[in-house]
């Protein structure tokens, strides 16, 4: 199904250009637009056709893929005259990570063009993304389904249907707040053991292997150690994914103390210009300051 099938990439920063290199890798036309020109041209050299408008992008794709930063920018960039331009039975692939009111916008966005629309955001960092090894978390009409399981094989190695969409990016919340509460509590626990006299790479290295031994906490852990931050996922995209988790906890009136305290070391971190480096960076919030 791959061959002849036309996929519109919106948004082609860490992510997204990953995304759309497997695309091509997997046999379809790719084709890529973004806000930064200069991010989207190297994929011409992979086989994409690059544009300069999003309406060019997307006129009789068979898929539209958006990958950007927010819901508002989704929102400017695809309400602008884009979304009537896809071929007739086409569907949106909206896999950022817009929270439950973005998703929310967004779906009726879609319904207003009659566009079939699976919010769809992934699990993972620039290496899986690289490696084709996300985790979609889709959900979206059942008849559109088996459509779109070509193009999240070729971008993944897990899909999880959920239902109706949004339910996609309600578990992305769940999992995000883990996700960011984990880098928070291991910044700190890190900066305790060197306050205390404790070298933490024993730290690791005591619950390497076990139940508490998590993968994530050792790659994230060796990058604090070290003080070396090379971007995977952005400390200024997990403060926005923190600030989204506290928007909908607070739509559900739920205070989230731990999250909204993690939510200020984020804000500490991109305060000493570290926005743009690995979300690891939380870490220099946390650090001893002697």
């Amino acid at each position: 199904m791959a061959e002849n099938t036309t996929v519109a990439v919106l948004g082609t920063g860490i992510m997204g250009a990953a995304m759309a290199r497997n695309l091509i890798g997997a046999g379809f036309e790719v084709r890529a637009w973004n806000r930064s020109p200069e991010k989207a041209k190297p994929l011409a050299r992979d086989g994409a056709t690059v544009v300069t408008d999003p309406a060019e992008a997307a006129t009789s794709a068979d898929f539209l893929l958006t990958m950007l930063s927010d819901a508002d920018v989704i929102e400017e960039v695809v309400g602008d005259g884009v979304l009537p331009t896809l071929a007739e039975g086409a569907v949106w692939l909206q896999m950022s990570t817009v929270g439950k009111g973005g998703d929310e916008r967004l779906a009726r966005l879609a319904s207003e063009s009659n566009v079939a629309y699976v919010d769809a955001p992934v699990l993972g960092t620039k290496a899986p993304a690289e490696q084709g090894q996300l985790v979609v978390l889709a959900s979206g009409p059942g008849e559109v389904r088996d459509k779109c399981e070509v193009v999240f094989r070729a971008v993944g190695s897990k899909t999880v249907w959920l239902g109706e969409a949004g339910e996609g990016s309600r578990l992305k919340l769940v999992v995000n707040n883990w996700i960011v509460g984990l880098l928070g509590v291991l910044a700190e626990t890190i900066s305790f053991a060197r306050a205390t006299g404790v070298d933490p790479r024993k730290f690791l290295e005591t619950i390497e292997g076990g139940p508490l031994g998590l993968p994530y906490a050792q790659m994230k852990g060796a990058m604090m150690i070290d003080r070396d931050f090379p971007t995977s996922f952005s400390a200024r995209l997990a403060r926005k994914d923190a600030g989204l988790v506290l928007e909908a906890a607070e739509g559900e009136g739920l205070e989230m103390v731990v999250a909204r305290a993690v939510a200020a070391r984020f804000d500490e971190a991109i305060e000493a210009g570290r926005g743009e480096e690995d979300m690891a960076a939380v870490y220099e919030a946390a650090r001893p300051k002697r």
